[in-house]
């Protein structure tokens, strides 16, 4: 019995050791704080559609479903981002992203914001600004939207971080056969099959506040002359999602420069397979269990880099070709926004050291995501695509070398390796972030 005694300090001190702390058992003061908010962002007026050439400058005619702006704001011990799923084309232009992260930072002190479009081709033109020849007098209604489009943004991110409870969270994954290469011949054709799900449930109910899901598939098959205002099947896998979960959902478009859905003859059209999509979604959601994560932080930097453009957009036929291949308003507010280089954003976010999320500004091939992941060695690496901005593609070097729509400069103006610049640095952040690295001398 003595012995016993002499040895119950040791014993206890072994069994505490082997019970690490989780999001789950930590006090409310450490644990992680999640909120949900949304706000319906489906313009009221006819405006010009994203995403065609084809369609030039043709208005819009209605609605087939509402676009909404979806946010989820993370608090941890210190700091918070705010994670945004768009229903239009792109992320919000340099200006509107300084708005939208001033306002947040002040109204809620929120540094850190992804917010990534889903990539619907069938959402409103948001370039156009209020000067004559780049969409003044000739598409008002389209500069009136874009200037409101960031309030609507900043309303969901502060009504999920005002509605913000201490929160557990889970994340999982699932390799679907439900995406394909649309650009490259060569065998094996890269793709990036999988879908990551995070679940966030409020601690003292133990409902899900909300459902994130991260897939990478081009969001285009709604008929390209339908012009009217859709979110295409990321709508109906919300919709399936929160209506089987009872939650929210948020879907964030991953890189799918290159992949296209790939449906059985079973859901071709985009609302079942939004839905078989959100089959898998709910069954990984169900599925999870809270992640462990011995510190409740949320760190994060943003690195902005100018590239060198490999189309000549000072050329007088250069810009008349442009200008033919969509609408000349739209060219002059893109070769105005590039004259001095195309200027990315990169973000990187990690919760608790161990779940990164990584946003860059444009339509990255898969093959930067997965390289990413695979060598991120966090326990789970998410990639949000058309995130903070957009310009064009970023396909791999190699993607490049075989030529092809998506890796031609005509769309991939950026410099040959832009994408790999980008996807090293937020390599390097990830190791600096997650402490496995040294921050580089600046």
């Amino acid at each position: 019995m003595v012995r016993l005694l002499r040895c119950l300090p040791l014993l206890i001190l072994v069994f505490a050791c082997q019970s690490p702390l989780s999001v789950s058992n930590a006090s409310e003061s450490e644990q992680f704080r999640v909120g949900f908010g949304k706000r319906d962002i489906t313009p009221q007026a006819p405006v010009p559609m994203w995403g065609y050439g084809a369609r030039k400058a043709m208005l819009s005619d209605g609605t087939l479903d509402p676009l909404w702006a979806k946010a989820i704001v993370i608090q941890g011990d210190e700091g918070k981002v705010a994670l945004v799923g768009l229903d239009l084309g792109r992320g919000p232009t340099t200006a509107m992203m300084e708005r939208i992260r001033s306002e947040i930072a002040d109204k809620a002190g929120i540094k850190h914001v992804l917010i990534s479009g889903t990539h619907t081709h069938h959402g409103p033109v948001i370039e156009l600004t209020d000067r004559e020849g780049f969409g003044k007098g000739t598409f008002d209604a389209a500069v009136a939207y874009a200037k409101q489009l960031p309030e609507g943004i900043i309303a969901a991110i502060l009504e999920a971080d005002q509605n913000a409870k201490p929160a557990t969270i889970a994340v999982g994954s699932r390799d679907l056969g439900l995406n394909r290469n649309r650009h490259t011949k060569r065998k094996p054709k890269a793709t990036d099959p999988r879908m990551t799900v995070m679940r966030f449930d409020d601690v003292s109910s133990g409902k899900p506040i909300a459902v994130l899901v991260n897939f990478a598939a081009h969001p285009v098959m709604t008929d390209t002359m339908i012009l009217k205002f859709s979110p295409d099947y990321p709508g109906f896998l919300e919709e399936k999602v929160e209506s089987d979960l009872k939650t929210n959902c948020v879907f964030i478009q991953g890189a799918s420069g290159d992949l296209s859905p790939n449906p059985s003859q079973d859901f071709r059209k985009p609302k079942l397979f939004g839905e078989e999509l959100a089959r898998h979604a709910i069954e990984v959601a169900k599925s999870i269990e809270p992640h462990e994560l011995k510190k409740q932080t949320v760190d994060g930097r943003v690195d902005q880099f100018r590239f060198k453009s490999r189309i000549d957009f000072s050329n007088p036929a250069v810009m008349a070709g442009y200008s033919a291949a969509f609408f000349p308003e739209l060219i002059t507010n893109f070769v105005e926004a590039a004259k001095d280089g195309h200027q990315a954003e990169l973000n990187t976010v990690l919760i608790g050291r161990k779940i990164a999320f990584v946003g860059g500004s444009g339509e990255f091939f898969c093959n930067h995501a997965v390289r990413l992941r695979e060598r991120s060695y966090v326990d789970h690496t998410l990639f949000f695509g058309y995130c903070n901005g957009h310009n064009l593609y970023f396909p791999t070097i190699e993607a490049v070398s075989e030529g092809g729509y998506g890796a031609d400069a005509a769309v991939s103006p950026v410099e040959i390796g832009a994408g790999e610049r980008m996807m090293n640095r937020a390599l390097i952040n990830i190791y600096e972030l997650s402490g496995k690295m040294n921050a580089s001398a600046k």
